[in-house]
């Protein structure tokens, strides 16, 4: 009967309905009816005597009771507390068996009540946590493939600097293919060239070339500090560069011919046809048009002479020569040659940079800010010192950039003007970086353009 019965509160709401009500059938037994009138039987016509009084009282019936549902109360929890007791050691074995990490662990009932549901919960669980594992581990195999036979030599060492990772790529490129699990990485590193030695001791990211093998190499070094399990860890990459390099410089090359021969093609025809032109004017003795002609040939031969020299200035920018600037007549000297608005408090410590070299960048930055399309009064700049460097902003109005056109701009000979030769802002990045700083282009919220320059503000 108590099987038909699917909650196990309605069980234990049964049993206990049941206890009661037994006792208070044991209480009126022992001192109502029947236990008192059998003794007076018993004595009467049968001659026995127990010695027990005819009639119970109340304290005498509740310890008669006592005495008969304490055996019962025993037996009735022992088959409440069964089926819970069962699945509490079953849910220890499986949290133990998760906790090494076996997730095989489930849990056999046909139960329907409460306790069904929670083992059924639980082993739906167990086969949750099985599949993440499988597919953990599916990807952990991946990642390790992918990483182990990836061309970039990968580095991870612990606190100590020993070695706890590394891919085959990093094995060849440091121990002849041997593993380097375990190896002091700095010892590693004795046999290996000296700017390679200083640039992973440096501990930041660097572009290096070193003599390798017969020849030179160059690698991109790439490092990172992060805590894993806990404990911190440091990953150092690799990338060989030469061959990428390499093909980038044709690729330049390439592009710096199509540019010269394009704009030499645009200067050389004209002048060749004018120079056809005047020969035959002068032998039909027509000489009042030959100034004209001539001074064509001369506007032409003084724009392609511009132009040479413009690429001759970015292949030849010499070593800048930083000394402190007077932000004052810095701003001064800057705005007899372009408009612009100073967006910001003049910093209270000098500049410290090239300030022909520095002057020639803000005039291009605020030179394409105007072409742009951008109001007068919408072309600033803005000077603000972060720690030790100082960013200066050249902002605008104009209608910005696309991606594609921002992923390039800094590229030399890269330009989407008809006119343009690429150079103004693959100059600028040339001068900042020689400063020892960065330029970054980033198009505004409010619509516009942002150039920013990061300068040092002193030696380093």
């Amino acid at each position: 009967m108590l099987s038909g019965f699917r909650s196990l509160e309605s069980r234990m709401v049964l049993l206990l309905g049941f206890a009661g009500v037994a006792g208070a059938l044991i209480f009126a037994g022992v001192t109502q009816w029947p236990l008192p009138q059998m003794l007076v039987w018993m004595k009467h016509d049968l001659g026995i005597d127990f010695g027990a009084p005819k009639r119970f009282d109340f304290y005498g019936g509740m310890l008669v009771s006592v005495a008969v549902l304490l055996p019962l109360s025993i037996w009735l929890g022992h088959r409440v507390m069964s089926p819970v007791t069962r699945l509490l050691r079953a849910l220890e074995g499986a949290v133990a068996s998760y906790r090494d990490g076996d997730f095989s662990f489930s849990i056999a009932a046909t139960r329907r009540d409460e306790l069904g549901e929670l083992i059924r919960m639980h082993n739906a669980l167990g086969q949750t946590l099985r599949e993440q594992r499988q597919n953990l581990a599916q990807r952990e195999l991946l990642l390790d493939t992918v990483v182990q036979n990836t061309p970039v030599a990968l580095v991870l060492t612990d606190n100590s600097g020993r070695v706890t990772y590394a891919n085959i790529a990093a094995r060849h490129l440091f121990n002849d293919g041997r593993t380097l699990h375990g190896l002091n990485f700095v010892e590693l590193l004795s046999d290996s060239p000296e700017a390679l030695r200083r640039a992973v001791e440096g501990g930041e990211d660097a572009l290096l070339t070193v003599e390798m093998d017969g020849g030179e190499e160059t690698f991109h070094l790439s490092q990172r500090s992060f805590r894993l399990q806990g404990r911190p860890h440091r990953l150092q990459l690799f990338r060989r560069m030469t061959r990428e390099l390499s093909r980038q410089e044709v690729a330049t090359w390439k592009r710096v011919i199509r540019v010269i021969s394009h704009e030499l093609n645009n200067s050389l025809a004209p002048i060749s046809s004018l120079a056809h032109s005047g020969a035959e004017l002068a032998r039909r003795g027509d000489t009042t048009r030959l100034p004209g002609v001539f001074a064509t040939i001369g506007e032409r031969a003084r724009h392609l002479h511009g132009f040479i020299a413009g690429y001759a200035s970015f292949a030849k920018l010499p070593a800048p020569q930083p000394v402190a600037i007077a932000w004052q007549p810095f701003l001064d000297s800057l705005a007899l040659h372009c408009k612009f608005q100073l967006t910001s408090a003049i910093p209270e410590q000098p500049g410290w940079f090239d300030a022909a070299q520095i002057e020639q960048v803000l005039i291009n930055l605020v030179k394409n800010a105007h072409e742009s399309g951008s109001a007068e009064d919408g072309v600033s700049i803005a000077l603000i010192v972060i720690g030790r460097d100082l960013r200066i902003e050249v902002a605008d109005r104009g209608p910005g950039m696309s991606e594609t056109v921002l992923a390039q701009a800094l590229l030399p000979f890269y330009s989407t003007k008809r006119s343009g030769t690429g150079l103004g802002l693959a100059l600028a990045r040339e001068i900042v970086e020689a400063h020892g700083g960065r330029i970054a282009l980033a198009n505004r919220e409010e619509g516009g353009l942002r150039v920013s320059l990061l300068l040092p503000l002193g030696p380093r």
